[in-house]
């Protein structure tokens, strides 16, 4: 696994997390696909049979989701026999509506792309980038009838815009088998063992395995454990599998389509695409381990692209780190919980810091009003650099309008004691605002920010994120104490 791999699950998991947090039921499905003519070759030069080389690889795909917090509900090996079941399943959907035909099929096959290219989409490459090499194949398979989908394939792809614009393949007919002679690893076809189901195929249908299918009833499967799924999330090389291919599939077997795909950019490292040829890949592993989890996830929603590739910055990541983390919301997290000027380390809340507003908390006080609803725009539309972009722009005023009010001269005189409390009130609950906003992104940390400051775990859905709706036993009269421990940092220094 690789940066990328991490980057598509943190993206996942951030928009499960941020529906649930609005009371929303998610169901996020990763996993491995694991047949295919690629890793029939990898496991015979590593001396592995493709089962144990799939279950090596499977698990350090899994040790990565763990690691990196990912909150998924289903971890879907292709190798599982539901999964085969579901797969043979299907085939025969398409064979009995007419669209499964047997023929010979010649063209250019990539053992990497698991793919069949035609001649115009080949170009001979001089550069030192990383290439797929083709091989001429001629071989007799069964094909499916791609041309009987396209006017249909083309009305879903004009709903889809952003989708659209990937796609330049020929609308033609397209193998999905191949001779058990030359790719034994594989599910073979109903019917026919002399051939195994094409790898991509069988891959796409996880989507369908993770939600029981085949289900009962095929009329009701839109209301059967979540299908159609909401949005696929990808990396933009395999869109034309999941934008051509699979809608395709689908309209073929009679179901729904998916709602939504996400084709989501690369991570570039010194202006190239990240290559283990090159030497610039990101071990996932490592950085987690060194920079904390939650800081990668932070920096890969904050600066990784959609519509463009990220530029991968170890400068940029480290500053992300001291600047944004550390510098701006640890700091505001230690100034307004400090036992210094608040001895008692309570909640100094009172409802007339929100209704008397004066001069010196009108800007801070309009962006915290505003904050939830522009970020949960950005959030919905899978724009988390711009959610996250307001957030710390919440944060970075929070600090100033602390720094403005000189607090720390404020406790020396009983008399501003009020005021000072003002001043505390605004620092913590825009900590209290943040910390619910940045759980998608940031869960461990920003559970530890809200535990810290007595957030109940009753009190951080969405909802709660509005000025003043947070604290309830402070509004009814109690109080709630900080639980800071001296010399603690949200997020210390990297060594």
């Amino acid at each position: 696994p690789h940066i990328g791999h991490l980057y598509s699950a943190v993206i996942a998991d951030s928009l499960k997390r941020y529906y649930e947090l609005n009371d929303k039921k998610v169901i996020l499905s990763t996993g491995t696909d694991e047949h295919g003519l690629k890793i029939q070759q990898a496991a015979a030069k590593v001396n592995q049979s493709p089962q144990e080389f799939c279950d090596n690889v499977s698990e350090r795909f899994r040790e990565l989701f763990d690691m990196a917090n990912i909150s998924y509900t289903t971890f879907i090996r292709t190798t599982e026999q539901k999964h085969k079941d579901a797969v043979k399943f299907f085939w025969e959907q398409l064979v009995n509506n007419g669209y499964i035909y047997k023929g010979v099929h010649e063209g250019w096959y990539s053992v990497s792309d698991e793919a069949f290219y035609n001649a115009s989409q080949l170009q001979i490459s001089n550069s030192d980038e990383k290439i797929a090499l083709v091989e001429w194949t001629e071989e007799e398979n069964y094909k499916f009838r791609l041309s009987k989908c396209k006017d249909e394939l083309l009305r879903w792809l004009d709903e889809n815009p952003d989708v659209k614009a990937f796609i330049k393949s020929d609308l033609v007919d397209i193998s999905v088998s191949r001779p058990q002679a030359r790719l034994y690893w594989g599910i073979p076809v109903p019917k026919d063992s002399n051939q195994t189901i094409y790898v991509w195929l069988d891959a796409l249908i996880n989507y369908l395995t993770v939600t029981g299918y085949p289900w009962q009833s095929q009329e009701n499967s839109h209301s059967m454990s979540g299908w159609p799924v909401d949005v696929h999330i990808v990396g933009k090389d395999i869109i034309r599998f999941h934008a051509v291919y699979w809608p395709a599939f689908l309209m073929a077997a009679k179901l729904p389509l998916p709602k939504k795909i996400l084709a989501h950019s690369h991570w570039m490292m010194n202006k190239h695409k990240m290559s283990k040829s090159r030497g610039n890949v990101v071990d996932p592993f490592t950085v987690m381990k060194e920079y904390g989890v939650d800081t990668i996830r932070y920096y890969l929603m904050r600066d990784g692209g959609i519509s463009d590739d990220g530029a991968y910055d170890p400068t940029i990541l480290q500053t992300r780190h001291r600047k944004d983390l550390a510098g701006q919301l640890g700091n505001l997290v230690s100034r307004s919980t400090s036992l210094a000027l608040n001895p008692s380390s309570t909640v100094p809340f009172s409802p007339s810091f929100i209704e008397n507003v004066n001069d010196k908390d009108i800007t801070l006080i309009k962006m915290l009003k505003q904050l939830p609803d522009l970020v949960n725009n950005h959030y919905k539309n899978v724009e988390f650099g711009k959610g996250l972009e307001l957030i710390f722009e919440a944060i970075a005023e929070a600090n100033k309008h602390f720094t403005d009010n000189e607090p720390w001269n404020l406790v020396r005189d009983p008399d501003k004691q009020e005021m000072l409390n003002r001043v505390l009130f605004f620092a913590v609950e825009t900590v209290r605002i943040s910390g619910i906003l940045l759980q998608p992104i940031m869960p461990t940390k920003m559970n530890e920010l809200l535990d810290m400051i007595g957030v109940s775990n009753e009190e951080r859905k969405w909802k709660h994120s509005r000025l003043g709706n947070g604290w309830q036993i402070v509004k009814d009269g109690g109080n709630v104490k900080f639980k800071v421990k001296d010399g603690h940092f949200l997020f210390p220094k990297i060594k």
